[in-house]
């Protein structure tokens, strides 16, 4: 018989202060749930995304998650990887330890941890993201070009285990600002099979971040993301390949969330073998019991 009562916690993602960033379901000790029972409750938690902890399959991985949507599983994505390794950790799910494995579906990733508590910094290396070589509906990608402001680099679709629409803006002020067609995203990501779309532009000279990103995802009934993890790493790809990163030594700062009251901030870093690193500090806001 399936227990009915399970330790349930959220946690502020990419948040130097409670509030601040992107909002995380985690179900700890789910090994007795399915797939159905873990998306019909990542459904009713209508968050962007829960995480069901599970036994390794590995002797070389620390822990093993599943990440959900409200609609559907995603292979990988950042907020959830980088939320669950400081639940690991705070909960004793691990050793106090500076170097973990995450088990998840897009394959083992290793983690870095700095400090402790709510200034624990955690850096996960994101799955390799490439550009999704497919034909998109002329009319559909027309229609949400229309109203947007592009620059820089030719608006592209990557993936590192889920896939977004990445599209360069003027500058930061042009994300800002931006009043999206989400109906017209939502056709294009639906008839292209990705998560959402997203926008980023860079800041000015002295600005305390390199980049502004908002990422959007109407037909998944997310109209707009807080803060995304899995689509900064792509960003952080496609500037790399096209040899534009942002910031000094392949390091840089992005910002995401403001325009939803949150102020969000991703470390990123492209390493010498081409790998993206996605970083940031996590909150506690809740822990106790779900019964489902």
């Amino acid at each position: 018989m399936q227990r009915s009562s399970y330790r349930y916690l959220v946690v502020d993602v990419f948040a130097d202060r409670p509030g601040a960033g992107n909002p995380l379901g985690v179900v700890l000790d789910a090994a007795d749930w399915d797939s159905m029972r873990m998306q019909a409750f990542a459904a009713w938690t209508n968050l962007s995304e829960t995480v069901y902890f599970l036994p390794p399959t590995t002797l070389d991985a620390s822990y093993r998650i599943r990440i959900f949507t409200p609609r559907q599983e995603l292979p990988f994505a950042g907020h959830p990887s980088v939320g669950a390794a400081w639940v690991a950790l705070e909960t004793g799910l691990v050793g106090d330890t500076d170097r973990l494995v995450q088990e998840c579906a897009a394959g083992r990733l290793p983690v870095r941890v700095v400090g402790t508590g709510p200034q624990r910094m955690i850096t996960l290396r994101a799955p390799r993201a490439r550009p999704v070589g497919i034909e998109p509906p002329r009319q559909a990608l027309r229609a949400v070009l229309a109203s947007l402001p592009t620059a820089g680099l030719q608006a592209a679709l990557w993936n590192n285990g889920p896939s977004w629409w990445l599209m360069e803006l003027e500058d930061d002020a042009a994300v800002r600002g931006l009043a999206p067609d989400l109906a017209a995203i939502a056709a294009l990501t639906q008839a292209t099979a990705a998560v959402g779309l997203a926008v980023f532009g860079r800041t000015p000279a002295g600005a305390d971040h390199d980049l502004a990103v908002r990422a959007f995802c109407p037909a998944d009934n997310i109209p707009e993301d807080p803060v995304t993890g899995s689509v900064n790493a792509c960003i952080a790809a496609a500037l790399d390949a096209a040899d534009a990163l942002p910031g000094h030594d392949g390091r840089y700062i992005a910002s995401q969330g403001r325009e939803l009251g949150r102020d969000g901030r991703l470390a990123l870093q492209v390493d010498a073998d081409g790998e993206v690193w996605i970083g940031g500090h996590v909150q506690g806001i809740i822990d106790g019991r779900a019964t489902w």
